[in-house]
């Protein structure tokens, strides 16, 4: 090779292991020591290790300062739709409570859900909605919402109530057609959206069935006050008391539902839910339009004088989600620095070398999609930096494309939630109230799938293989050695 290649440049461009490491470990302790021990907020420890991969990159990789620009943008700008998202959610939640949408939403829960089996009716719950939307963030801001204030007012733990939101929420994203990043990873991986879909099959459901068995067990236990109805009661009276609640007051959901199922586009579709809202909370609430407008930009204030009432409907608004939406930035100015002086690609070419047999390729990979998320602070990245980095491995291997995609998903979607930085994890804690340490425990699903995923790899379960002359296949094809050895016999 040419020392003046392309090639050799981009090798060039690779920093050495040892340094990549070094960086790895020292962002680690920074990020982990400040929020796990010291208890602080994700933003400025983020701050802080983008200052030191930039200082790293400017003075012992050369990198100029225009490349280290370039890949903070870069790093954002994969955001933006979502940043505008989040703005939009926000303004739906406030406008859904002050229509009375939500207040209807709780009303009917409280009336129709036993507490014995909330936990795992809010899973299956979430799981449907979001299979119909193919939107976790949608489902979880609308629904998970509903759901968090039927759990608080039937005494259960709102770290539960919100790990099992989750959980059916990533569920649905994770198998709906309509997911963005359920057609990211066939398209990184090489392969066709429902081969991956019916791969996922083999891991995910299995998690899902196991996720509903333990949040069934888990409702059936005693939680004190459990089956003490005398709060659902009279939150149910508040809120009849308070808001005008009726049928039509589910309209925005309606429609919502209708616009997913007829595949229109996110924006539009929660801007027009965000205008029905605020023509209802106007018409049928009577809330005046400096009112609204005020409700949209800082919040729903609820002054019902139930504490356990007002906690619940006080929130949502534009400014609601500038919280989120900083540690979003941060997170992707880190993630951005660090793929541009290419300290996460050097690991994970590194680890690539080591890798000979299926089951340690998959196991890496789930492992590379979680450090992805963890260090680079995007599902989206979690997904395409590993995707991009092993697809040649699992192609030498002589897996099916479908194997890389499922294996994308499996780590890189569902455990982006977990951590409190990521768009996902800020994204749940301003819309749930409950931090990702908090609830990860009971998002059983999201942690289960990555388990389940090895195990079956490890014991040749569920693993598809390329056929020399074409096609897939679940048993593992000769080599052309083992086929001259056969012949002979």
């Amino acid at each position: 090779m040419s020392p003046d290649s392309p090639e050799a440049a981009r090798e060039e461009a690779v920093p050495a292991f040892s340094l990549s490491l070094v960086m790895f470990l020292a962002c680690a302790a920074i990020i982990g020591i400040s929020v796990i021990v010291l208890d602080v907020d994700a933003h400025i420890p983020l701050i802080a290790a983008t200052m030191l991969c930039a200082l790293v990159g400017r003075g012992v990789l050369k990198r100029s300062w225009a490349e280290l620009e370039e890949g903070i943008v870069n790093g954002i700008r994969i955001a933006l739709i979502p940043i505008v998202i989040l703005m939009l959610v926000g303004l739906l939640v406030s406008s859904w409570i002050a229509s009375g949408t939500v207040p209807t939403l709780i009303h009917l829960g409280m009336q129709g859900i036993s507490p014995r089996f909330f936990l795992v009716a809010s899973f299956m719950i979430c799981s449907l909605v979001a299979v119909a939307t193919g939107s976790s963030w949608t489902t979880a801001g609308t629904v998970g919402l509903a759901l968090m204030g039927i759990g608080g007012a039937l005494g259960l733990p709102a770290p539960m109530t919100a790990g099992a939101i989750v959980s059916g929420a990533y569920f649905g994203d994770n198998m709906s057609p309509l997911s963005d990043t359920t057609n990211l990873a066939p398209a990184v991986a090489g392969g066709e959206l429902f081969d991956h879909i019916r791969a996922m099959c083999w891991t995910t459901l299995p998690a899902w069935l196991l996720a509903g068995a333990v949040y069934t067990v888990m409702g059936l236990h005693d939680h004190g006050d459990l089956t003490t109805l005398t709060q659902v009661a009279e939150m149910s009276r508040v809120l009849s008391g308070h808001f005008v609640l009726g049928v039509f007051t589910l309209l925005p959901p309606v429609f919502i539902l209708f616009a997913a199922a007829r595949k229109y586009p996110a924006i539009p579709s929660l801007v027009v839910g965000i205008l029905i809202a605020c023509g209802l909370a106007m018409a049928v609430q009577g809330v005046t339009l400096k009112a609204l407008i005020g409700v949209l930009h800082y919040g729903f204030e609820s002054h019902t004088g139930d504490k356990a009432v007002d906690a619940l409907l006080s929130r949502g608004g534009l400014d609601s989600m500038m919280w989120t939406i900083s540690l979003i930035v941060c997170a992707l100015s880190f993630g951005g620095v660090m793929e541009r002086c290419g300290f996460f690609e050097s690991l994970l070419k590194t680890f690539q070398r080591l890798l000979r047999k299926p089951s340690s390729l998959i196991g890496t990979t789930l492992g590379s999609c979680l450090a992805a998320n963890l260090f680079l602070g995007d599902q989206f990245l979690g997904i395409i930096v590993p995707g991009r980095t092993f697809r040649p491995a699992f192609e030498r291997a002589g897996l099916a494309p479908r194997m890389l995609s499922r294996t994308l998903e499996d780590a890189g979607t569902l455990t982006a939630p977990l951590i409190p930085w990521t768009s996902g994890g800020a994204y749940m804690f301003g819309i749930l109230g409950v931090s990702a340490f908090s609830y990860a425990p009971y998002a059983l699903f999201n942690w289960m799938t990555p388990l389940i995923a090895y195990g079956m790899t490890l014991f040749g379960i569920g693993v598809f293989w390329r056929r020399p002359e074409g096609g897939i296949t679940r048993d593992r094809p000769e080599t052309p050695l083992q086929a001259a050895q056969n012949a002979a016999r």
